[in-house]
Parts: C-alpha cells; structure tokens; sequence
C-alpha cells in the first residue's frame, strides 16, 4: 500500500541530490574587494616669478600683523589715558572753585587774630561767630578733599614751599622754615597754592 509521505521524500532526495551535483564555486561570494590604489601626487615645480610673489605676500603680511600690534597697543594706551583723565576730572572737578575759596580762608584766620586779643564780651562774641564760621567752612572744604601744609619748623621743600626772603639767624638750621607767612593746600595731592615762607640761612652768609 502505497505511504502517502512517498513524494515528499523522493522530493527532498532529489532536491538534495541537486545541491550535491552542483559547483561549490558556484555558491561563493566575492565579499573582498580589492582597493584601488591611490594616485601618486606630483609636485609641480613654482617658476621664479612665483616664488618671488610669495615672498612678497608674506613679507607684506608681516608687515600688516606688526602693524595691528602696533594699532592695538596705541589703542590700548589712549583708552588707560582717557579712563586716568576721566577720573582725574571727576577726582578735581571743584579745584577751581575750591582755589578761590582760599583768600576767604585766609580772611577769616586774619579777623581770629585781630579779634583774639580783645577781652570784652562784644568782642569775644563776634570772635566765637567768626571761629563757628570758619570751622564750617574749612570741614567742608576737609570732606571735599583739601589738606592744609604745615611748612613751620620744616625743612624748605621747593615742591610745597613759597619762599619770599631769607632770617639770619642761629638758632634754627641753615634751609629750615623760620616762619610762614601764608598757608599752602593741596587738593587730594594736587598743589592748589604753595606755603609762603621765610626760610633761616646761617649769620654771615651771603
């Protein structure tokens, strides 16, 4: 009695027989390619004229990177300079106001002198007021950044001091401030007026 699988295996019997006929060769596949080689690269040889052309654009870029050194170092300096002036301006914006409030200053020192040696009450009344005012008056000045120079019993400093004449005289050293004569001020130490003085010089010289 005939199986009813029987095709089936007749089917794969010869299916197999089919791929043992065939050519190994057949079922390979070329999976490496070979690479191709990579073209020699030629140097051209420069003539003359473009060698000399190259040397020219490179000393030309050379000469324009130091001069943006040059550009940018100048540029640097004037912005510290405009920054230093600005805040110089700012720092001495009243020193003209201030140099001409000085004889007022000096005016009231002169009227506690001339008031100092008076005793009656009228007097010592109108000294009080005069020194009240005064005392404002130079605070303010104080707080806007005014410093007194004291040039008495100093030696003489050409930078701060004014001098108007020469004492004999020994007890003092030759080159000291004898006496001042008029107060000096600096503005946060700007000059506004230098201390007049009389300076001592040794008995004798010439």
């Amino acid at each position: 009695m005939p199986v009813a699988g029987f095709p089936v295996i007749v089917y794969f019997d010869a299916l197999e027989l089919s791929f043992e006929t065939m050519n190994k060769e057949d079922l390979h596949i070329e999976n490496d390619v070979a690479p191709t080689e990579a073209e020699p690269i030629v140097a051209v040889p420069l003539t003359p004229q473009q060698i000399e052309e190259l040397k020219l654009r490179a000393a030309k870029a050379d000469e324009n990177w130091e001069r943006l050194l040059r550009t940018t170092a100048d540029f640097d300096n004037f912005k510290k300079r405009s920054a230093r002036e600005r805040a110089e301006a700012v720092q001495f914006a009243n020193a003209a106001l201030i140099q001409k409030l000085l004889p007022v200053l000096d005016n009231f020192e002169m009227a506690l002198a001339a008031v100092q040696s008076a005793k009656d009450e009228k007097t010592a009344s109108l000294q009080a007021g005069i020194n009240m005012v005064q005392s404002q008056l130079k605070n303010i000045l104080v707080e806007a950044g005014l410093e007194e120079i004291d040039a008495t019993g100093r030696a003489f400093d050409a930078a701060v001091h004014e001098a108007i004449s020469q004492q004999e005289t020994a007890g003092v050293p030759e080159g000291q401030v004898v006496q001042q004569v008029r107060k000096g001020y600096k503005l946060r130490e700007r000059l506004l007026r230098p201390a007049t003085v009389i300076v001592a010089k040794k008995p004798g010289a010439k």
